[in-house]
């Protein structure tokens, strides 16, 4: 594994070593982000507000098909991290074997399902027919870069369990400024049409980076002759839960984008805008759910749960003051930072009212994802998903819509999701030291 730059997790402080693996991933992330606003700025300046709608009622599909691929690769991760932490090299290699044909398959029949279904989806979306043919033409196109981005998260679930993520930030930013390149070439030709052409060519290219890297440094040993069925059942229960939990974000996402499609035109541009803001204040806490999977994953293969411990405490910490600092920027410039898409007075005063009522639930998340980040460490994903389900469907879903209907109108579903920001808290903390005490007195009696 020459050249490869790997951080060993039960050795040295944990606020450092975390700090290594976080900083890079948040950085990735944040050109993801700047991946998705450079659509989001091109389309509302050239193409309008309607496109600007046309985009966002076409992101649920994206964001729960990028949910899927990072619940289960992280759920690969999870598997990977445990064994490198106990040191089992076969174990290993047929982990790696095995998930690789595993995701090459289940990616294809995504794409070709997702394909074969977009009049239902749009559908489903509640799509006003002034902007059906462009939101469907759109995603046509976009969901041919599926493939890519299911095997570009997977190299990368790969190299973080090694305690790499380097690798990944280089690829992003490359393909953020080839897709600032194409846009407004693409957009002048194509239309809306071209935003997704161009996002296939650019998750392509970055894909193809990260696969170079890993094939040069003989990262992954990819022999078909080691898939294992016993370790394809271990990642399928790891992985489901995993992919169901980095899902119901997105799900509850969609339903959201239903209900605010019910006040109209100007409500969904006005969401849409909110929500690519909003993924400043939403990646650092997925980040370092990532990052304490993979950290706290080795301790727990190595049954350092003290070390484990010490990871989570520095999770909470780095992330409430990293979290704080940003929700006060955002709040405090909402208005001004909507102005940049495109959107009118009126869509940037209710994107404005969008932040200012969930400003708390911020902190509230990062909290709850450095929990389930450790939850997912110790091999307990179904555990995380469960809380993922009581945060969303059981709390933030139906009481949006509830409060939807009432006085509050639009505003209600604001409150229903900090609401659920809030209980999401309260329930991982109180899992977190259960599963912590179930640990320690595991040890204790072995």
């Amino acid at each position: 594994m020459k050249n490869l730059k790997t951080i060993n997790f039960l050795e040295g402080k944990a606020s450092k070593n975390l700090t290594a693996l976080f900083v890079p991933l948040l950085i990735s992330f944040f050109f993801s982000m700047a991946f998705d606003i450079n659509d989001s700025l091109w389309i509302g300046n050239l193409l309008g507000e309607k496109a600007l709608a046309a985009q966002t009622v076409s992101m649920p599909l994206i964001l729960i098909y990028n949910s899927v691929c990072m619940g289960v690769t992280g759920g690969i991760s999870i598997l990977l991290s445990q064994a490198i932490g106990a040191k089992v090299k076969n174990e290993i290699d047929r982990i790696i074997a095995t998930s690789f044909v595993v995701l090459l398959a289940f990616s294809l029949i995504l794409t070709l399902s997702c394909e074969a279904g977009i009049d239902g989806i749009l559908s489903m979306l509640n799509t006003p027919t002034g902007i059906y043919a462009m939101a469907k033409n759109f995603l046509m196109i976009h969901i041919l870069s599926f493939p890519f981005v299911m095997l570009y998260m997977y190299f990368c679930a790969v190299l973080r369990s090694y305690g790499n993520s380097s690798v990944q930030l280089i690829a992003i930013i490359g393909c953020t400024l080839l897709n600032v390149g194409l846009d407004p070439l693409f957009i002048h030709f194509m239309g809306m049409s071209g935003v997704a052409l161009a996002t296939v060519i650019s998750e392509g290219v970055m894909m193809a980076l990260v696969f170079a890297y890993c094939k040069k440094n003989k990262i992954m040993h990819i022999n078909i002759r080691l898939f294992c069925f016993s370790t394809l059942r271990k990642i399928v229960l790891k992985a489901v839960p995993a992919m169901i939990q980095q899902s119901l974000p997105s799900i509850s996402a969609a339903f959201v984008t239903s209900l605010v499609a019910a006040f109209g035109i100007i409500p969904i541009a006005a969401y849409g805008t909110a929500t690519r803001i909003e993924t400043l204040l939403l990646y650092p806490p997925m980040a370092m759910n990532m990052a304490l999977t993979s950290a706290t994953g080795q301790c727990f293969g190595a049954n350092n749960t003290k070390k484990a411990k010490e990871y989570s405490k520095w999770g909470v910490l780095i992330g409430c003051g990293l979290l704080a600092v940003l929700t006060l920027i955002v709040t405090l410039f909402a208005r001004n930072l909507a102005i940049l898409f495109g959107v009118g007075t009126s869509a940037s005063q209710l994107v404005s009212s969008y932040f200012i009522i969930i400003a708390f639930g911020y902190v509230c998340n990062i909290i709850t994802n450095s929990m389930l980040g450790t939850i997912n460490g110790a091999g307990k994903p179904a555990a995380a998903m469960c809380l993922m389900i009581f945060y969303y469907i059981v709390v933030r879903m139906p009481l949006a819509k509830i409060l939807s209907i009432t006085l509050f109108g639009l505003n209600g579903i604001w409150i229903a999701v900090l609401i659920s920001h809030i209980a999401a808290t309260i329930a991982s903390i109180l899992y977190y030291r259960k599963l912590l005490r179930q640990k320690v007195k595991t040890l204790a009696m072995q």
